[in-house]
C-alpha cells in the first residue's frame, strides 16, 4: 500500500499524458479518480495504524543502489501518516478546484499526480537519499504549473522558486553526505544513522547546513522572499498545494532529520532557533499587515505560523514535538481555505486589491457564503477556541513556554497580529457598501463552494476533538524525544526555566 500512493499517482500522471487529444477533457475525471483511489488508501492505512507502536508500522524495502547506499525503504510512522493524509486529501481539492477548461489539461494534471507522488514519497522515505530524491523531484511539476498557468509575472516567480529550492536542496544533500562520510556508514539508510557518534563539532556544522536548506523551504526570514511571489503568480489550486503541503517538507525534515540524527548539536542550537522562530513569526505577521493583495496577506500569514513549527521544534519537548505535528495539519487546512476562498474572490472581482474591494459580504448582490467561509477561516487562523488553528497553536505555547519563556512570548505577540492583519482585510474586503462596479457579481456555482465547506468542517470537527489530531503521533513523537542525548541537552534550560 506505501508503495501504491508513490507509484499509482506517477502511472496515473503518465497514462493522462499519453491520453489521445480528442480524450484530453476525460483528463480531469481521470486524476479525480486516480487522487480519490490514494485518499482512500492513506485512509486505510490509518484504520489499520496502532497509534501505540513506535516505530515504523508499515515498510517496505529492497535493495538498489548499494554500491552508493542507496536502497528503497520506505515506511510509514505516527511522524509521516498525517501528512500523507493532508498530501493525498488537499491533492483531491486541488484537481477538483481546478479550472475545467484550462488549457493544455493532460499535461497540467499529470503534473499534480507527479507533484502528489513526489511528496508522498518524500514522507514515507526512510533512506535519506531516497528523501533528498523525492525533495527534489517534487520541485519539478511545481515549477511548470507556476511557469504555465501562472500569472503576468509567473516566469520571474518560477524561476525564482526553482533557484531557491534548489540550492535548499543541495543544502539538504550536502548535510546528508557529510554525515555519512563522516561517520563511516555504509548505507544512507535512517535508523543506523541516528545511532552515529560524531563529534559534537562536526554535528554543529551539518546541522546549520540542514537547518539552512530547511530553511528555505518552510520558508523562515530571510529565506522567504520566493514564497509571496510564488503564491501570488500561482493557480489557486497550486497555491493550496503548495501552503497546504509542499512546505511541509521543511518542517517534517527538522523533526526527521534535525532533531532525530543531530541531537547533541540540536540541544546546542535550540536557543538560536527559539529566537530564529520569534523573529520569523514577528516578520511575517508585520509584513502582512501592509500588504495590498489579498494572496500576499495570506503568503505572509504562512510564513508567521511556519514559524511557530521551528518554535516547537526548538524546544523538543514531548508537548511541543506532538504541537510541531499538530501545527502542520492545522497551518495546511486553514491555508488551503483561505488561498481557496482569495482564488473565488479574485474570479468573481477581476480583483484582490484590499483597497478596491468593499461589501462582498452584502446577502443578496455580493459574495455572502464566501465571506462567512473566510471570517471562520480567518478566526481558526487567529487562534479563536473551538478551532483547529487554537488547539495547535496551544499546544505549541504550551509544550514551549518551560524551555523559551521568552521567545514563547513573542510568538504570543505574532499571534495577536495575526488578528489585527485579517480583520482590516475582512473589515475592508467584506464589510463596507458594495460598490456600484461589484453590483451584478456572478453566482459562485457549488462546484467551487463544496471544498471550501468541506476544509471549514474539518477545521472545526478537529478543533472540537483534537485528540483525533494528535494521538496519530504522540507515540513516536515521544520515541523521538526519548534519546538521551536529547534529554540530557534539555534537561538543564528546562530546569533552569522552571527555577526562573
Amino acid at each position: 500500500m506505501l508503495s501504491a500512493l508513490i507509484w499509482i499517482p506517477v502511472i496515473g500522471g503518465i497514462i493522462i499524458g499519453f491520453l489521445p487529444q480528442k480524450q484530453a477533457e476525460k483528463s480531469r475525471l481521470f486524476a479525480l479518480i486516480v487522487a480519490s483511489i490514494l485518499l482512500v488508501i492513506t485512509i486505510i492505512i490509518g484504520f489499520e495504524f496502532d497509534p501505540n507502536v513506535n516505530g515504523l508500522f508499515l515498510s517496505e524495502s529492497f535493495s538498489w543502489l548499494e554500491q552508493i547506499g542507496l536502497n528503497y525503504y520506505i515506511g510509514v510512522d505516527g511522524l509521516a501518516l498525517p501528512l500523507l493524509f493532508l498530501n493525498s486529501f488537499l491533492t483531491l481539492v486541488a484537481i477538483y478546484a481546478s479550472n475545467p477548461k484550462l488549457d493544455r489539461p493532460r499535461f497540467y494534471y499529470a503534473l499534480l499526480l507527479l507533484l502528489s507522488a513526489g511528496t508522498a514519497g518524500a514522507f514515507l522515505a526512510q533512506n535519506v537519499l531516497l528523501f533528498f530524491l523525492f525533495y527534489e523531484i517534487e520541485l519539478i511539476p511545481l515549477y511548470f504549473l507556476i511557469a504555465i498557468w501562472g500569472g503576468t509575472n509567473r516566469g520571474y516567480a518560477a524561476t525564482k522558486f526553482l533557484l531557491y529550492t534548489a540550492i535548499s536542496g543541495a543544502l539538504v544533500l550536502a548535510s546528508f553526505l557529510g554525515l555519512v562520510w563522516l561517520s563511516g556508514a555504509s548505507s544512507f539508510d535512517y535508523e543506523p544513522l541516528r545511532s552515529q557518534m560524531l563529534p559534537l563539532s562536526s554535528q554543529i556544522v551539518l546541522l546549520i547546513i540542514l537547518l539552512a536548506g530547511f530553511g528555505i523551504k518552510i520558508p523562515i526570514f530571510p529565506f522567504h522572499t520566493w514564497l509571496p511571489d510564488a503564491h501570488v503568480e500561482a493557480s489557486t489550486p497550486v497555491s493550496v498545494l503548495l501552503a497546504g503541503v509542499l512546505l511541509k517538507l521543511g518542517t517534517y525534515g527538522l523533526l526527521r532529520f534535525g532533531v532525530g540524527l543531530f541531537p547533541d548539536a540540536w540541544g546546542v542550537l535550540a536557543p538560536y532557533l527559539a529566537i530564529w522562530a520569534a523573529i520569523s513569526a514577528l516578520f511575517g505577521a508585520l509584513a502582512a499587515i501592509s500588504q495590498k493583495d489579498m494572496k500576499r496577506v495570506v503568503a505572509y500569514s504562512s510564513i508567521a505560523h511556519m514559524a511557530y513549527i521551528l518554535l516547537a521544534a526548538a524546544a523538543a519537548t514531548p508537548l511541543s514535538l506532538v504541537a510541531a505535528v499538530a501545527q502542520m495539519i492545522s497551518h495546511g487546512l486553514i491555508s488551503a481555505l483561505l488561498f481557496l476562498l482569495v482564488g473565488v474572490v479574485g474570479k468573481k472581482t477581476g480583483t484582490r486589491d484590499v483597497d478596491t474591494l468593499r461589501g462582498l459580504l452584502n446577502p443578496e448582490r455580493g459574495l455572502p457564503i464566501i465571506g462567512s467561509l473566510m471570517i471562520l477561516g480567518v478566526m481558526a487562523s487567529a487562534g479563536i477556541p473551538g478551532m483547529v488553528g487554537f488547539i495547535s497553536e496551544f499546544l505549541v505555547f504550551r509544550g514551549t513556554f518551560s524551555v523559551f519563556p521568552i521567545a514563547t512570548l513573542l510568538c504570543l505577540v505574532g499571534t495577536g497580529l495575526t488578528a489585527v492583519y485579517f480583520l482590516l482585510m475582512i473589515n475592508r474586503v467584506f464589510f463596507g457598501r458594495l460598490p456600484q462596479a461589484f453590483s451584478n457579481l456572478p453566482p459562485v456555482p457549488w462546484s467551487d463552494r463544496i471544498p471550501a465547506i468541506i476544509l471549514a468542517v474539518l477545521i472545526v470537527i478537529l478543533g472540537l476533538q483534537p485528540s483525533w489530531l494528535v494521538r496519530w503521533s504522540e507515540t513516536e513523537t515521544a520515541f523521538l524525544y526519548n534519546n538521551e542525548q536529547l534529554i540530557s541537552n534539555f534537561r538543564p534550560l528546562i530546569s533552569g526555566s522552571l527555577d526562573r
